[in-house]
């Protein structure tokens, strides 16, 4: 069983920088893959970004790429996603999901344990 908590969402102005962070805690995190999802008002949950327990692989939607990176700290049991050049279609609550990514690391089928979420509001 893994729990992960989300933090770092906040009001940022369009063009700026956000990082955030999920900690996780319980077993089995370091051998699983990471994802992070975002939910925007009145839309189904998408995905963002994802990697592999490795780390070799990852995953961006095109909307992102570029813009975001995802990152793991298995040691500190903390995923990450800086998001620079934020747009304000990036408004939505992100979820940090992990999960054995058996079904390809951008579908939310491939993962089994889900955050709270945290709001990240872009102005413009």
């Amino acid at each position: 069983q893994v729990q992960l908590v989300e933090s770092g969402g906040g009001l940022v102005q369009s063009g700026g920088s956000l990082r955030l962070s999920c900690a996780a805690s319980g077993r089995g995190f370091t051998y699983y893959a990471v994802g992070w999802f975002l939910q925007a008002p009145g839309k189904e949950r998408e995905s963002v970004a994802a990697m592999s327990w490795t780390g070799r692989d990852t995953y961006y939607a095109d909307s992102v790429n570029g813009r975001f990176t995802i990152s793991r700290d298995n040691a500190k049991k903390t995923v990450y996603l800086q998001m620079n050049s934020l747009k304000p279609e990036d408004t939505a609550i992100y979820y940090c999901a992990a999960g054995a990514g058996s079904h390809g690391l951008g579908l939310q089928r491939s993962y089994d344990y889900w955050g709270q979420g945290t709001q990240v509001t872009v102005s413009s």
